[in-house]
C-alpha cells in the first residue's frame, strides 16, 4: 500500500484495493444506489434526466455503465458515448464502427508489408527495389 491523493476529494489516503478513499467510496455507492433505484422505476429516462433526478454527474453514471454496474439492456433511452466517435451506443467503450476499424488496423499491422506494384506509366530507373539489388 502506498499513500496518494484521492483523486475524487483531494485527502490523503492509503491507495489498496480502491482508487479512492473511504468516504469518497461510500459516496459512489449511494450515488448508485439512487440511480439504480431511480432507473427501477423510470426505464425510459435518457442518462441526463437520470443525473437531474438524482444529483449524480452524467460522468459518474457512464462510468456506472461501462462498469456493468448498470445495465442498459432493457432501458430503451439510455445510452453513452463512444469514446472514439461519440456517436450513442449501449455498452462498452466503442460503436461498432470504430471497433471494427481498429480490428482492421491491427490486423494490417500484422500482415507483412505487401510489395507495392510499380507505378504504371512510370519507367525502371526512377523506382527500384530492395531484391533488384542483388
Amino acid at each position: 500500500m502506498s499513500l496518494t491523493y484521492c483523486p475524487r476529494c483531494g485527502k490523503l489516503f492509503a491507495k489498496g484495493i480502491r482508487d479512492v478513499c473511504h468516504a469518497c467510496f461510500e459516496e459512489i455507492e449511494k450515488e448508485y444506489e439512487r440511480c439504480a433505484e431511480y432507473l427501477r422505476g423510470h426505464k425510459g429516462a435518457t442518462i441526463h434526466e437520470v443525473s437531474e433526478a438524482t444529483e449524480v454527474s452524467v460522468k459518474q453514471i457512464t462510468k456506472f455503465i461501462r462498469e456493468g454496474r448498470i445495465s442498459t439492456a432493457n432501458l430503451d433511452n439510455m445510452f453513452i458515448p463512444c469514446e472514439v466517435c461519440g456517436l450513442p451506443i449501449k455498452e462498452g467503450n466503442m460503436c461498432g464502427s470504430c471497433r471494427s476499424k481498429l480490428q482492421r488496423d491491427i490486423s494490417n499491422l500484422r500482415q507483412p508489408e505487401q510489395v507495392r506494384p510499380p507505378i504504371a506509366g512510370g519507367n525502371k530507373r526512377n523506382t527500384f527495389n530492395i531484391r533488384d539489388r542483388e
